[in-house]
């Protein structure tokens, strides 16, 4: 069972004295998908070992753009042996579950943070904005990027996969779909693997 965060102590970061809290335990997934706070993707132990098969070997980074609560990025990183992931949230990020080692943030909901020049996977769950996803791969496609994982509605599909279409952009994307009853979740969630043609990768 999930509890809020505990105060413990006091660190200096940057010589500014930064309240440290112990991170709530993480939840048991079981073979059914449940919906936790904080996590509009309902989870289920089969769905992150499938998640889990999608991560790139060590040093590569996992960037999850807009990583809320930051179950699901816990999750994968209890699950995957020396994942690198770090979740990033807007400020003041909601983050409850991933270290500060792991966590990043940025200072409105249109800035974008500089490590997706560095990270070869980039995870968006539930995102609320396609031009979110649009203005990462203007600014940062075509650099370290080489997968693109996208978890949502199967209803707002259509409306992401244009970003990976655009006729006037150098990458060329190799796109699978799932429903994610397929894999462990609900029936109205589609989870969207896009990995870079190899003659397009830099």
């Amino acid at each position: 069972m999930e509890t809020d965060a505990v105060p413990a102590k006091n660190y200096q970061e940057d010589g500014v004295c930064i309240e440290h809290t112990e991170l709530p335990s993480l939840p048991v997934l079981s073979k059914v998908p449940h919906t936790y706070p904080g996590c509009c993707l309902s989870l289920s132990a089969p769905l992150l070992s499938y998640l889990g098969t999608l991560m790139p070997a060590p040093p590569n980074i996992v960037l999850s753009v807009g990583s809320g609560y930051g179950l699901l990025e816990a999750l994968l990183l209890s699950h995957v042996s020396s994942l690198s992931l770090v979740g990033v949230e807007v400020q003041p990020s909601s983050n409850r579950h991933l270290p500060a080692s792991h966590h990043q943030s940025v200072p409105g909901s249109r800035s974008l943070h500089p490590l997706a020049a560095e990270a070869t996977t980039w995870l968006f769950v539930y995102p609320k904005r396609v031009g979110l996803l649009e203005e990462y791969l203007c600014e940062f496609g075509g650099l370290g990027v080489v997968r693109i994982i996208w978890a949502g509605p199967q209803a707002d599909w259509d409306d992401y996969k244009t970003c990976f279409e655009r006729p006037d952009s150098a990458m060329r994307w190799n796109i699978s779909v799932k429903s994610a009853d397929t894999v462990g979740g609900r029936p109205w969630d589609l989870i969207a693997i896009a990995n870079i043609e190899k003659t397009h990768a830099v």
